[in-house]
C-alpha cells in the first residue's frame, strides 16, 4: 500500500515548517498512524547520523523522533552543507558526492530528482502518511526551473501543498496572497490550504484576516496557530536560531561558558542541553567581540570548514583570548572541528576544504590532524574517562587526529576504542563526539567539576514531552481532519 502524502511549504524561511511537520508527525503517531517525515532538499550544517549510516538535516532527525521512527537517509535525500558564502558540500542519500558553488548546483539539481523520488517512494512503501517539508520560500520563482525542493517536487510527485505564513514577522496577508500571485498557474493549483503560524495575543482579531486570505487565494483556511513558546526547547536546525541565542544573552547561571561564533559553525545543537541548565550561562560571542575574561570554559564548537574558521578565529583575535584564558587557569573544550583547531597542525592533502594546504593550529594540544577522503559517520556509546559517566552520541567528521596528548583520551567507547585528547595540565581537551551534553550523566559530571548544580532535567525525556505538547497544541488549533482529507 502506498502512503498518502501532503507537503508543507512556506512563504519564507523560518516560518515554522520544520516545527509544524514535527508536531503533526507526533500527533499522528500518538493516534497510532504510521507516519514518516520527508524533505527533498535541505541546507544546514546541523546534521544527524542515521541508523543506516549516513547523514540528514537535524530537523528531519527530530521529525523522525516525533514519528517514533529511526532516522533514515531517505528522509532527506539531498543535504547541502554550506562551506562558504557561495558554495556547499553536497550529500545525496546520506553520502558526500562533492562540492559546488551555488550557480553550479542550480545546473546539477534536476539530475538529483531521480534519487529524491526514489527516497520518497521508499518512505511511502513503509508508512500510512508522509508529511513533506519544503525549503525556504515557495515564491522564489527565479529558482523554479530546476527546483527539486518545493513546487518542482510537488509537481513531480503529484503531492498537494499546504502553504504556511508567519504572522509574527508581519505582512502575512500579503505574503500568502502574494505567493499565489507570483506562482505559475499550474504550481498554484497544487496548493489546497494555508496555515498562519506564530499568532500572539487575541486570535479573534485575525478572524477577518483569515477570511480575506481564503477569499483572495481560494485556499482552505486550516488553522491559526498561536505562538508555541516551548519551541525554544527543541534542537534548532536553522542558523537563524543563532541570532535569537545572541539576542537572549548569556543568562544568569554561575558557570559561564563562552562560545566563539564561527562563521561556519556546525552541529550547534550540542549547546542546547547546557543552555537549559539554570546554573549554566552559555554566551555566543559574535565576531568583533572579545571572549569574556571571566569565562570558566571556552568551548570551541564544530565547523563545516575547519581551516577557514580557524583563520576567522585568528582574525577576530580569539586565538589570543583563548591562550590568555588558559594562562589564567581557564578550561578549553573543543568539539569535532574545534578539537582539530586546538592541535599543532591541520593538513588537507586532498583538498577536502579547498586547495590542498597545511596550517598551524592553536598549539594547545600536542596533536596533529590530517583530513582523509572518507567521512566518519557513526553512532557511538561509551563513558567519559574522567568520571565514568555514560553517554550516547555520534561522530561526523573528516580527519584523523594523532599525537602524544591522545594518550590521555576524553572518552572510551563500548567497543574498546578511545577518542579525544587532554593536555598534561588537564586544562585543554577535545574529542570528535557530538551529543555528549545531551547525556544527563555526562552533563552532570561536567557541572560538578565546577561546583555548579544540575537542574535534574532529563534532557531526552524533556524533548519528547515538548513534542507531545506541540502535538496537542496543533490538535487544538489546526483542522487536522480537514488537512488529512487533502492528502493523497
Amino acid at each position: 500500500m502506498t502512503a498518502r502524502a501532503l507537503m508543507f511549504m512556506g512563504t519564507g524561511s523560518d516560518v515554522g515548517k520544520s516545527l509544524i511537520v514535527a508536531g503533526l508527525c507526533r500527533l499522528l503517531s500518538n493516534r497510532g498512524v504510521r507516519v514518516a517525515p520527508f524533505k527533498p532538499q535541505n541546507m544546514s550544517n546541523n546534521a544527524a547520523v542515521t541508523s543506516d549510516g549516513g547523514e540528514i538535516g537535524r530537523a528531519q532527525a527530530l521529525q523522525a523522533r516525533a514519528s517514533r521512527r529511526e532516522p533514515s537517509v531517505h528522509m532527506n535525500p539531498v543535504l547541502l552543507k554550506p562551506q562558504s558564502e557561495t558554495g556547499a558540500q553536497i550529500i545525496v542519500q546520506g553520502r558526500m558526492v562533492g562540492s559546488a558553488k551555488a550557480r553550479e548546483f542550480q545546473a546539477q539539481k534536476l539530475g538529483l530528482m531521480p534519487a529524491v523520488l526514489e527516497s520518497f517512494r521508499r518512505l511511502q512503501s513503509d508508512a500510512d502518511v508522509v508529511f513533506i517539508e519544503g525549503a525556504g520560500s515557495a515564491s522564489e520563482i527565479n529558482l523554479r526551473a530546476n527546483d527539486i525542493a518545493n513546487m518542482g517536487f510537488a509537481r513531480a510527485a503529484d503531492v498537494p501543498v499546504v502553504m504556511i505564513g508567519d504572522i509574527d514577522r508581519g505582512g502575512v496577508i500579503a505574503s500568502l496572497v502574494g505567493t499565489k500571485s507570483v506562482l505559475a498557474s499550474d504550481d498554484a493549483a497544487m496548493i489546497c490550504g494555508f496555515l498562519v503560524n506564530k499568532m500572539r495575543g487575541d486570535a479573534s482579531l485575525f478572524d477577518d484576516g483569515m477570511r480575506a486570505i481564503q477569499r483572495m487565494t481560494g485556499w482552505a483556511a486550516l488553522g491559526l496557530i498561536p505562538y508555541f513558546e516551548d519551541a525554544r526547547l527543541l534542537p534548532a536546525e536553522d542558523a537563524l536560531a543563532l541570532r535569537g541565542m545572541i539576542a537572549q544573552g548569556a543568562g544568569p547561571g554561575r558557570l559561564r561558558i563562552a562560545v566563539p561564533l564561527l562563521p561556519r559553525i556546525s552541529n550547534f545543537d550540542d549547546l542546547d542541553p547546557l543552555r537549559h541548565e539554570a546554573d549554566v550561562s552559555v554566551e555566543l560571542i559574535a565576531p568583533g567581540r572579545a571572549l569574556p575574561r571571566d569565562a570558566d570554559i571556552v568551548l570551541v564548537p564544530g565547523s563545516k570548514a575547519t581551516i577557514d574558521d580557524l583563520a576567522d578565529l585568528r582574525a577576530n583575535g580569539w586565538d589570543i583570548d583563548i591562550h590568555a584564558h588558559v594562562r589564567h587557569g581557564g578550561r578549553v573544550i573543543g568539539l569535532c572541528g574545534g578539537y582539530q583547531m586546538l592541535g599543532r597542525t591541520i593538513s588537507d592533502p586532498h583538498g577536502i576544504e579547498g586547495a590542498p594546504r597545511r596550517v598551524e593550529g592553536l598549539g594547545l594540544l600536542d596533536v596533529d590532524t590530517e583530513f582523509g577522503r572518507e567521512k566518519s559517520l557513526v553512532a557511538v556509546t561509551g563513558t567519559l574517562v574522567s568520571s565514568g559517566a555514560a553517554f550516547i552520541g555520534y561522530e561526523m567528521h573528516v580527519g584523523r587526529t594523532t599525537g602524544t596528548d591522545t594518550q590521555r583520551p576524553v572518552v572510551t567507547f563500548h567497543d574498546g576504542r578511545v577518542d579525544g585528547a587532554r593536555s598534561v595540565d588537564g586544562r585543554v581537551e577535545g574529542c570528535y563526539v557530538h551529543g555528549l551534553f545531551a547525556a544527563d550523566a555526562a552533563r552532570r559530571a561536567l557541572l560538578s567539576e565546577f561546583g555548579a548544580q544540575s537542574s535534574g532535567v532529563n534532557y531526552e525525556v524533556m524533548i519528547d514531552d515538548v513534542l507531545d505538547r506541540l502535538a496537542a497544541h496543533l490538535e487544538r488549533h489546526v483542522d487536522i481532519d480537514g488537512l488529512l482529507r487533502f492528502a493523497r
